[in-house]
């Protein structure tokens, strides 16, 4: 059999069976009516505005253009293919299922093809072309089926573009500063479908990693994309259990949380998250795993502070520029021990590993470079940020002997 009559069997059938089924069109509408609202549920009531005549057109416009593809197969369905996918549309918009129209469907197609097979017996047709009526009545009505699925799986994206959409507007608005008025907030919180709750914290991801992270967290959780990076507003990340949904969320990837805010105040939750998940980018922090910025902020804050931490550490740092890069380090090493320990030698030797003589003879080489830094509490103050600073701008080249 031709692949097009296989699809299309109703181009089998002679021209002179639609002069058969025509005249039964207006009763058979009037039973397939009667018999959905009988047997479906969702349509067991009177069949008046919008609902009732999308209901009524959709069964007499499918009986007509039937009729239609018997006597001209090379018609088409297009001209009234938006019917259905209209009727498709429409029970995405009433918050239904598929289920009801497809069964609706189910229902003309068995009285239909009861009524014009009693009409083909009074008319004295063959038994092919009365099998052949059968197989066509009930792929059309496939056809039918198929067309309100496109509509309704249309009217899904267009709803979730604009839920999306929405969302997005939202969350632009929720990091905006100055703080947004109380009405626009609440207004756009409406439209996006989204309660706002008491407190809630920004956190930054990887644009790629965003789906898979917000598939795992609680639907209110909004999610979009901010400037090329993966944006999160997570409600009361404090509350019970919230800490180990949002660590089973992250998996292998990163999560930058910001710190807990009300709602209205969420502009600063996302710059420390944002600052947050560039220093673990840089490796001033770890790269994978929840972060938490309140657990952070010293590194933050040089992270931040980025080119004035650099112009410290070429001012505090340059005696170290002419030793070798390893007699640096280790001088960079021992300086930073200083500072934390206040010079004692015994407590540097352990955290360097290294005998307290040892120690001592370090410290005399770093009086000797630096001076009076180590005894200036000023000085000494931005010795330590420019020590823990993880990129100091670049020291000129040591002289080799060093």
């Amino acid at each position: 059999m031709p692949k097009k009559l296989e699809s299309e069997p109703w181009r089998a059938l002679p021209v002179g069976v639609a002069d058969v089924i025509e005249p039964e069109l207006a009763e058979i509408t009037e039973e397939i009516l009667a018999t959905i609202a009988l047997e479906v549920p969702e349509y067991a009531r009177p069949l008046e505005g919008n609902f009732g005549r999308g209901v009524r057109t959709g069964v007499s416009e499918a009986l007509r253009q039937f009729v239609a593809l018997i006597r001209d197969p090379e018609s088409g369905r297009e001209p009234g293919r938006e019917v259905y996918v209209q009727l498709g549309r429409g029970e995405q918009r009433q918050g239904r299922t598929l289920d009801s129209l497809l069964a609706a469907y189910r229902v003309g197609a068995r009285v239909a093809w009861r009524r014009i097979a009693a009409a083909g017996r009074r008319a004295e047709l063959d038994a092919e072309p009365l099998a052949q009526l059968a197989e066509a009545i009930f792929a059309y009505i496939d056809e039918l089926s198929a067309d309100s699925a496109d509509g309704y799986a249309e009217a899904q994206v267009e709803v979730e573009d604009a839920r999306r959409r929405r969302r997005h507007e939202l969350v632009r608005l929720l990091l905006r500063e100055p703080r947004p008025e109380a009405a626009d907030l609440s207004a756009a919180a409406r439209a996006a479908a989204w309660r706002p709750p008491a407190t809630a914290a920004a956190a930054a991801c990887a644009e790629r990693d965003l789906a898979a992270v917000t598939r795992r967290l609680p639907p209110e959780t909004l999610a979009t994309v901010i400037d090329g990076s993966g944006c999160l507003i997570v409600p009361d990340p404090d509350g019970p259990g919230r800490a180990d949904a949002l660590t089973h969320a992250v998996g292998r990837a990163r999560l930058a949380l910001g710190p807990t805010a009300e709602v209205p105040a969420l502009a600063e939750s996302w710059a420390l998250a944002l600052a947050l998940a560039r220093a673990s980018d840089s490796g001033t922090v770890p790269s994978a795993g929840l972060l938490r910025a309140d657990d952070h902020l010293a590194e933050l804050l040089l992270s931040v502070g980025a080119g004035l931490a650099a112009r410290i550490a070429s001012r505090r740092l340059a005696p170290l520029a002419e030793l070798t890069p390893k007699a640096r380090e280790r001088m960079r090493e021992t300086a930073l021990a200083h500072v934390r320990h206040g010079g004692n030698a015994v407590a540097m030797a352990a955290e360097l590993q290294v005998h307290p003589q040892t120690a001592r003879y370090r410290i005399g080489r770093l009086r000797e470079l630096l001076g009076e830094t180590l005894d200036d509490p000023d000085a000494r103050f931005e010795l330590e940020i420019a020590l823990r600073a993880r990129s100091p701008a670049p020291l000129s080249a040591p002289a080799a002997g060093n």
